[in-house]
C-alpha cells in the first residue's frame, strides 16, 4: 500500500512513489483518461477542507497516479493507496482470501485517515468487476461510506458488467464514472444508483464530462444527492409490523395484494410510518412475522420475529417499538430513540376489605407503648412516695395506689376510692383528663376506619413476586426481557428465570395480552410484566369496557429502555428515519399520537388504595376483636384455675398440719 500527500496532516509512506512519477504515463489507462472527469468531480465539495482518498490496484502505474494527483486541486489533501497483493491474488486466479485481507487493511487505513478530515471523497480506479464488487463489500461491511463520505468508482467496464456492484453502490453515498471512449472522442458519464427499484432501472446519469464542454449536469440532481434522506423515485418499502395495545393490525381482503389479503396497521406507529413515507417519498407494504413476536436471537445464531425479517432483508425497516440491546445492535440498526421508559408490574386490584385488626389503628405502635408503659410506671409511684415521705394514712395511699384505678379509669369505669391527699387527687385528674382524650379520639378514629375498605395491592417489586410461591408472571415473548431472562446468570432475574421449571413463568406474544388479562390477571393469581406503555393501555382497554379500575400498575419499575425502529444493518434509511422521528418528537406529535389512541389514560393512573363505604358491619370485618375478646377470657379462664389449684394446695397443707 502506497500513499502520497499533499497536505502537512498525512504523511509521505512511500518517498519511491515521487520518483516513479517521472516515468511518461500511459494514456490508455483509465486513470489518465478519468483524471480531468475526476478532478471536476472532487472540485464540487460540501465542504473547503474536504480531502481525496485514491484507491488503485497493480494495473495503475505511478505516473498516471502521479498526473491525477496533480489534476485534483483540494486543500484537504490527497492520499493514494494501491492494493496490489489483491490484484496479483486475482490475476493469478487463487483463493480470494488474501485480496479480502488485503481490502480490510486498506479500508481500516482510510478509516484511521477519515478522522483526521472534515470530508472526505473515496475514489476507487479499476477495471477488474472483482475488485470493485470486494472492495464496495469492504467499504459497506467497515461502514466506510457513511453519508458524510462521498464514494466515487471510476472503471472502462460496461454498466451491463456492473450489475452485481450496482445494488451495492445504491446503498451508499456513491456515484459511477464509466469512461466511454470511441475514436473520435472522449466522454465519462457519470450515473446514480438508485435504491429499492428493479435492477435494470437503478442507473441513472446525472451528469457528463467532456475535454471541451467539462463537467454538464443532464439533470436536475446534484452530485452525489441524498438519495435517502429523500427518495428521488417512489419505491415501495416493507415494513414489518406486530399488534400491540395501542397499534391493531387487521386483515382485510385484497384481490390485488400477494395472497389475496393484505395487512392494515393503525396507532402511533403507523402514523410514523405514514409521515415518513410522505416526507421521504416512498410507499410501503405491511408484512408480519409467522411467529407474530418482535424476535430474539437462537442458539444457533439466527432471529426470530420482526428482528429475523429485517436481518434476512425480507423488511426494509420495522416499526417495533425496539428497546435497545447489545445483540440488537450487533444485527441491526436502530433510528432515533422513539421513547423511553422502564418495566413494570400489572396485577389485578383485590376486592374491598376491612382489616381485621383494624382497631389497632386508630392508634400507633408508639402511642399504645406509652399507654402500656403509663399503667407500669404511675400506680407503683404513686404507691411508693408515701412511703418515702412517711406520710400518716397509708392505707388510703395503698388503696389510691393501686393499679385496678388507673385501668378502670382508662376503662370508663367508675372508681369508688377516696384520695386523701391533695396530690393524689391531681395526679387522678389529670390522668382522667388524658384517658378523656384517649379515649374520645379513638372511638372517633375507630368508627372512620370501619367505613374504609382497603383496595389490596400487593404485587409491587419482583420480590414480591418470589416471596408468594401461588402467583404466576406473564412476559412477553421472544423480547428482549425474555432474552434477558435467558442469558442472566445470577440475581433476581435468575430467581424469576428459575420460576418456569415451576409453571410460575409464561411467555404470551403481545397480541395475546388482551385475552390474557380478563382470562387470567383478572382473577389474582397472574401478573403481566412488561414496558410501561403496554400496561398502561391494557389497563386504559379494560377501563373503556367495563368503566372500573380493577387493575393496578407497580409504582417502582425496572430494566429501564430506549425503544426505536429497527432497519437492516448498515442501511442508509436510517439516517433518513431518524431525522423525521427527530422532528416529530420535536413539535410533539408522537406524545400527541399516543395520548389520542388511549382514551380514558387518566382515570386509572393513581387509582385509589382505600374507599369509604356506608353499609353495615359484618362479622368479616371485625372478627380480630372477638378473637382478642376470647383470648383474654382464655387467659382469665387459665388464671382461676390456676388459683383454684393454689387455694386447694393450700388447705390441703393446712389439713395436714391440723392433723398432725
Amino acid at each position: 500500500m502506497e500513499v502520497l500527500v499533499r497536505t502537512s496532516f498525512l504523511f509521505t509512506i512511500l518517498p519511491i512513489f515521487l520518483a516513479l512519477a517521472q516515468f511518461p504515463r500511459r494514456d490508455d489507462e483509465t486513470i489518465t483518461q478519468a483524471s480531468g472527469a475526476v478532478g471536476a468531480v472532487v472540485s464540487v465539495s460540501p465542504h473547503p477542507d474536504c480531502s481525496v482518498f485514491l484507491i488503485t490496484d497493480a494495473n495503475s502505474s505511478a505516473s498516471s497516479v502521479a498526473t491525477m494527483v496533480g489534476q485534483l486541486r483540494v486543500p484537504g489533501g490527497v492520499a493514494v493507496f494501491e492494493a496490489a497483493a489483491a490484484a496479483a491474488v486475482v490475476a493469478d486466479g487463487q483463493e480470494a482470501t488474501l485480496m479480502q485481507m488485503e481490502l480490510s487493511r486498506v479500508v481500516g487505513e482510510i478509516q484511521r485517515l477519515r478522522q483526521l478530515s472534515v470530508c472526505v471523497t473515496v475514489v476507487v480506479v479499476s477495471d477488474d468487476p472483482t475488485f470493485l464488487a470486494a472492495f464496495v463489500g469492504w467499504s459497506l461491511k467497515g461502514r466506510l461510506p457513511v453519508w458524510s463520505t462521498r464514494l466515487l468508482v471510476v472503471t472502462r467496464l460496461p454498466l451491463q458488467e456492473l450489475s452485481d456492484l450496482q445494488g451495492s453502490l445504491s446503498k451508499a453515498n456513491a456515484m459511477l464514472l464509466v469512461v466511454e471512449n470511441t475514436p473520435t472522442s472522449q466522454r465519462c458519464c457519470l450515473y446514480i444508483n438508485l435504491p429499492n427499484i428493479p435492477q435494470e432501472e437503478q442507473a441513472l446519469r446525472v451528469a457528463s464530462w467532456t475535454p471541451h464542454r467539462g463537467l454538464s449536469l443532464t439533470t436536475h440532481l446534484p452530485l452525489f444527492p441524498d438519495k435517502f434522506f429523500k427518495f428521488i423515485t417512489r419505491p415501495t418499502l416493507v415494513v414489518a409490523v406486530e399488534a400491540l395495545p395501542y397499534n391493531v393490525i387487521r386483515v382485510i381482503d385484497e384481490p390485488t395484494a400477494p395472497g389475496g389479503q393484505r395487512l392494515t396497521f393503525t396507532g402511533s406507529m403507523a402514523n410514523i410510518v405514514d409521515f415518513a413515507s410522505r416526507s421521504m417519498n416512498f410507499t410501503y407494504r405491511y408484512v408480519r412475522s409467522s411467529d407474530k413476536s418482535f424476535g430474539s436471537r437462537q442458539h444457533n445464531g439466527s432471529w426470530t420475529g420482526m428482528i429475523g425479517m429485517v436481518v434476512r432483508k425480507e423488511a426494509d425497516f420495522a416499526t417495533g417499538p425496539f428497546a435497545m440491546t447489545f445483540s440488537r445492535v450487533e444485527a441491526v440498526d436502530f433510528t432515533y430513540r422513539v421513547r423511553s421508559g422502564e418495566m413494570k408490574l400489572m396485577g389485578a386490584t383485590g376486592r374491598p376489605e376491612v382489616a381485621p385488626w383494624g382497631f389497632l389503628l386508630p392508634l400507633t405502635s408508639l402511642v399504645w407503648v406509652a399507654i402500656l408503659l403509663s399503667l407500669l410506671v404511675v400506680p407503683p409511684l404513686l404507691f411508693l412516695l408515701p412511703k418515702c415521705f412517711h406520710l400518716k394514712d397509708l392505707k388510703k395511699g395503698d388503696k389510691s395506689a393501686h393499679t385496678f384505678i388507673f385501668i378502670r379509669i382508662l376503662l370508663q369505669q367508675d372508681v369508688s376510692e377516696e384520695a386523701v391527699f391533695v396530690w393524689e387527687r391531681l395526679v387522678l385528674g389529670v390522668w382522667m383528663m388524658m384517658t378523656l382524650v384517649l379515649t374520645r379520639s379513638y372511638a372517633g378514629n375507630l368508627m372512620s376506619l370501619l367505613a374504609v375498605r382497603h383496595l389490596p395491592q400487593p404485587y409491587q417489586t419482583l420480590q414480591d413476586i418470589l416471596d408468594d410461591p401461588s402467583v404466576i408472571t406473564i412476559w412477553q415473548k421472544n423480547s428482549a426481557p425474555e432474552q434477558y431472562l435467558r442469558s442472566v446468570q445470577s440475581g433476581t432475574f435468575r430467581e424469576i428465570a428459575d420460576m418456569e421449571a415451576e409453571g410460575r413463568l409464561k411467555f404470551h406474544t403481545s397480541s395475546q395480552f388482551f385475552s390474557s388479562v380478563n382470562t387470567l390477571v383478572r382473577w389474582g393469581d397472574h401478573v403481566i410484566v412488561n414496558d410501561d406503555r403496554t400496561i398502561k393501555y391494557l389497563v386504559t382497554l379494560d377501563f373503556s369496557r367495563t368503566g372500573r379500575c380493577d387493575f393496578y400498575i407497580s409504582r417502582d419499575g425496572f430494566l429501564p429502555y430506549s425503544a426505536s425502529l429497527i432497519t437492516q444493518k448498515y442501511s442508509p434509511l436510517t439516517y433518513g428515519l431518524s431525522m423525521r422521528i427527530m422532528t416529530l418528537l420535536e413539535t410533539g406529535l408522537i406524545s400527541y399520537w399516543v395520548t389520542k389512541s388511549m382514551p380514558n389514560t387518566t382515570y386509572c393512573r393513581y387509582p385509589p388504595k382505600k374507599i369509604t363505604v356506608n353499609t353495615t358491619i359484618a362479622m368479616r370485618n371485625v372478627w380480630g376483636m372477638f378473637v382478642l375478646l376470647g383470648g383474654g377470657h382464655a387467659c382469665g379462664l387459665l388464671l382461676l384455675c390456676l388459683e383454684v389449684l393454689s387455694s386447694l394446695s393450700g388447705l390441703s397443707q393446712d389439713l395436714r398440719e391440723g392433723s398432725s
